[in-house]
């Protein structure tokens, strides 16, 4: 019979009993003796520590749809098949107004257009209200 088999066939617990009381979190039924030894306890702290960030690093990782609305139009078909380089379309918005900032089919902020770089007839928003969630949200 060999070391080990001797060792186990002498104890009534077996080696697998032994690493499951060495893994298993500490319980109230299981007793003050049965302790993961300090080094795993370590190891199982820093790991549910990091996995919020981790989950955060993911998630800030989703890429989402943006579109910054300026206005919208209706207008039949036949308008429309009318429409060539260099037409115009009124828009129901004003000058001035609040351009809605949408982030997969929902507002998420409201701003005004700015001009970012001339040269380049760079535009941007400027935010001027962030949305909080909206009823519909809250409730899911």
């Amino acid at each position: 019979m060999t070391q080990q088999a001797a060792a186990t066939a002498g104890n009534p617990k077996s080696l697998m009993q032994e690493y499951a009381a060495e893994v298993a979190p500490p319980s109230a039924e299981a007793g003050p003796g049965v302790r993961k030894p300090p080094a795993a306890e370590a190891h199982a702290a820093t790991d549910e520590a990091s996995a919020p960030a981790r989950n955060l690093d993911l998630i800030m990782r989703i890429p989402v749809t943006m579109k910054i609305v300026l206005g919208s139009a209706t207008m039949p078909v036949s308008n429309l098949m009318k429409l060539g380089r260099g037409a115009v379309i009124p828009l129901e918005r004003r000058v001035g107004e609040p351009i809605d900032v949408v982030v997969n089919g929902r507002v998420i902020a409201r701003g005004e257009v700015v001009v970012v770089d001339e040269a380049t007839s760079r535009f941007g928003i400027k935010l001027t209200e962030v949305t909080g969630p909206s009823e519909s949200d809250k409730a899911t």
